[in-house]
């Protein structure tokens, strides 16, 4: 995707998709032509039957000859009216597919802090009611105003052939029309923009409400939400009947105008005919004329609204995918590979990580997370990092899957720094458990099996059942009645926050990464779970780079190496019983963890 990006504006983004579907565009305004072509032969014919039946008198084959040419100039015209509805309005869904795939796949490429930055609600409302707003202009808008543009184009002209006068007077009307259009238009244009960034509170406030729907049961504020939620759409209903209101006066004023032309026709056509100056059929056609324009020149006012409302959206879409990804491959990125055990050249990473002269800040204004780390982490080696909340350990997770990037130093994966990495392969080979466990409202199996690439049924169940087995959760779901076919509600509310942390660790496993990154994924659980998770966990961890994050002592004693981490630096760094041996601050936290330990079993 992202070709989009480069443009700078909205109507230039758009544009790009209407070049993209320039086929159907152009088809569908031929088809739109020759409709209304078609449509404009029939004011023509009834006006020379009238004339032919006063001069003629009545006559079947007159009659039937008129009559005829009427249903079948009609018919073409009605035929053609359908295809271009087809093509038309079929080319504005797939506009609206393109749109919303494009919209939601640089969503996946935006760094973290710009979902710290932008509430769900909101990116909801965008992608959806946003984007509805879009189609319109990509598919009813160009259909009515292509309609209206080309009936304007030939009927004029013909209007002026029958009479010049009487074409003269309508065309009066029309700097009244445009002048109310401009005026009208750009209003809309304004409020609706502010409707749609009001619509984005209430979709966020009602996201965040149904997510957090156990807390506020918790705290008895089901009123309290209700109350507050009632004010929002309140608010959000008052916003909208201004456009209403707005609307109500538009249309009626257009109508006055036109209305105004109609009736000056009337009165002087009606005295030109009575004067012989036109024939009945002239002034009969002209008015049939004049009512197939009447209908576009109202059109304009709905088509204005159309395009007001979606031009307005379009700059809201248009905000989010002009933001650049933060991250992305560096230039000349390449894929690496290297020799197994056998020989063979094998596509991916070994594992070795490296930290040099790591440095982190989350913006300019804020405090250094990260002071300083430099460390060398060769393939299969297990690190633990441990210390006080804040200290910055998931901080340094974090930047070895490049969910974020440092500003100073480096971080190198096989003595590579990481930006030259491909991001897919690189977290390709990454098993990541975060700190908040994430579940999807699938089956368990489906979530244990999330990113993992195709394999046939029986291969993949296989997988699933081992990786279980390895996070400690075959037990538990022994006891579901319909196992990993069962259902997890929304984040997996079905579950418990050990069994939660459990499948997160399954499904991380399940992957058989080169890099595995344990990010504080025990803490749901008692310390007798965890010795035996751990356990099952150290055959898969001996076959790969491990990094474990945790609080507890209990967690990283058997680690190969541990670093302890306070104020964003590494303060100490050695085997549990090297650290013990020094008496510093792992060993007061270990006497303080192991007081509180003894404390709570009295």
């Amino acid at each position: 995707m992202n070709q989009e990006i480069k443009y700078k504006t909205g109507n230039e983004w758009l544009v790009f998709y209407f070049k993209k579907y320039r086929s159907q565009l152009i088809t569908g305004t031929i088809f739109v032509l020759v409709s209304v072509t078609f449509g404009v032969f029939v004011p023509r014919y009834v006006g020379h039957a009238i004339d032919d039946l006063r001069l003629q008198g009545v006559s079947y084959r007159t009659l039937a000859r008129s009559v005829g040419l009427i249903v079948l100039t009609s018919l073409i015209s009605g035929v053609f009216l359908f295809f271009q509805r087809r093509t038309l309005i079929n080319m504005s869904r797939y506009i609206e597919y393109d749109l919303r795939q494009d919209f939601y796949s640089h969503l996946q490429k935006l760094p973290l802090d710009f979902f710290q930055n932008y509430r769900t609600g909101d990116l909801m409302a965008r992608a959806t009611n946003d984007l509805g707003a879009v189609r319109q202009v990509a598919g009813p808008a160009i259909m009515y105003s292509e309609q209206t543009l080309f009936r304007v184009l030939i009927i004029v002209p013909i209007m002026l052939s029958i009479s010049v006068k009487l074409t003269l007077i309508m065309l009066l009307t029309m700097p009244f029309v445009t002048l109310t259009v401009k005026y009208f238009g750009e209003q809309i244009h304004i409020r609706f923009e502010k409707i749609q960034e009001f619509f984005s509170d209430i979709t966020a406030r009602a996201q965040e409400n149904l997510t957090g729907v156990r807390v506020i049961r918790a705290f008895a504020q089901e009123e309290s939400e209700k109350q507050q939620f009632a004010l929002l759409n309140h608010q959000y209903v008052d916003r909208n009947l201004g456009l209403v209101r707005l609307s109500a006066v538009f249309r009626p004023l257009m109508q006055f105008f036109i209305g105004l032309g109609f009736a000056a026709i009337l009165l002087i056509g009606g005295r030109e005919t009575a004067q012989g100056r036109m024939t009945l059929g002239e002034f009969t056609a002209f008015n049939l004329y004049l009512e197939q324009l009447i209908w576009p020149l109202i059109a304009m006012g709905y088509v204005t609204n159309l395009v007001q409302r979606g031009m307005a959206s379009l700059k809201r879409m248009h905000q989010i995918v002009a933001i650049e990804p933060a991250i992305a491959d560096a230039p000349g990125a390449k894929a690496l590979s290297y020799l197994n055990h056998d020989g063979a050249v094998v596509e991916g990473l070994k594992g070795k990580i490296e930290f040099r002269d790591l440095s982190f800040r989350y913006s300019d204004s804020s405090p250094e997370v990260l002071k300083d780390i430099s460390l060398v982490i060769e393939p299969g080696t297990t690190v633990a990092f441990i210390g006080r909340t804040g200290a910055g350990k998931s901080t340094l997770m974090n930047l070895v899957p490049r969910l974020i990037d440092a500003r100073h130093g480096m971080v190198l994966i096989d003595d590579i720094a990481i930006d030259q990495i491909p991001l897919s392969q690189l977290r390709r080979n990454i098993g990541y458990v975060p700190q908040e466990t994430f579940l999807f409202s699938e089956t368990l199996a489906e979530n244990i099996t999330f990113g993992l690439e195709d394999d046939p049924g029986a291969q993949k169940m296989e997988k699933v059942l081992n990786a279980a087995q390895a996070a400690g959760l075959a037990e538990d779901v022994a006891d579901f009645p319909k196992g990993y076919e069962t259902i997890l509600g929304e984040r997996g509310i079905t579950l418990s926050g050990g069994q939660k942390q459990r499948t997160a660790i399954a499904r991380a496993v399940i992957r058989e990464p080169r890099i595995l990154i344990l990010d504080d994924s025990l803490s749901a659980v008692d310390t007798y779970t965890e010795e035996k998770i751990l356990s099952r966990l150290r055959g898969v961890m001996r076959e790969r780079t491990t990094l474990i994050v945790a609080h507890r002592i209990s967690t990283v004693k058997d680690a190969d190496l541990i670093c302890v981490i306070d104020h964003g630096i590494m303060i100490e760094q050695g085997s549990h019983d090297q650290l013990m041996a020094a008496q510093g601050a792992y060993a007061d936290l270990f006497e303080r963890q192991l007081l509180e330990e003894e404390l709570a079993s009295t």
